[in-house]
């Protein structure tokens, strides 16, 4: 198959559903299993968003110009560890969130049994009474079948989000997108 050529209607399905799935463990706040949909070389990058005219070649979003994320596998574990730790105080009571996936296209990736996904969210996130925030954005992941290649499990090896917000507002970033 060439690489960036769509996947046929039953790949397609089956990797929606995974990213539906992924929703679903982040707002339950199964952390375990969400971390073992992750790649062992899993690069998890959030990179800022800087304001620049049309013209400028450097572009919104860059390398080496700063993250939110830019994690591997230890990183998002420690970051799991401590959502559950008793001192996470930002996350008791805890926060809330709904994530909602949409536009997901399903392309070939460039070695077999890998997928290029470009998908967008929406995380609503609310904590307490009053803070309630919106975060909305894109994704791109490479997804690799893990076992056998038309029945195995999905795992993510890179994951690319780009929020709409240059500023964020939010208190906190303590989500998963």
């Amino acid at each position: 198959m060439d690489a960036a050529a769509p996947v046929d209607l039953p790949t397609a399905h089956r990797i929606t559903q995974f990213l539906y799935r992924e929703a679903r463990l982040l707002d339950a706040e199964r952390w375990q299993d969400w971390l073992a949909l992750m790649s062992e070389d899993i690069h998890y990058w959030m990179p800022a968003i800087e304001n620049r005219r049309r013209a400028d070649k450097l572009g919104a979003y860059a390398p080496g110009r700063g993250a939110y994320f830019d994690d591997n596998l230890l990183d998002l574990s420690r970051r799991v560890a401590r959502f559950q730790q008793p001192s996470a105080w930002a996350e008791d009571p805890p926060t809330r969130h709904v994530h909602v996936i949409s536009n997901v296209e399903a392309l070939h990736g460039a070695a077999a049994g890998e997928y290029l996904v470009h998908s967008v969210f929406v995380n609503y996130r609310s904590r307490g009474e009053a803070d309630n925030d919106l975060l909305l954005g894109r994704r791109e992941d490479l997804l690799r079948v893990h076992g056998e290649p038309e029945a195995g499990e999905f795992r993510i090896a890179r994951r690319k989000i780009v929020i709409t917000q240059s500023l964020f507002l939010s208190k906190n970033l303590n989500t998963f997108l």
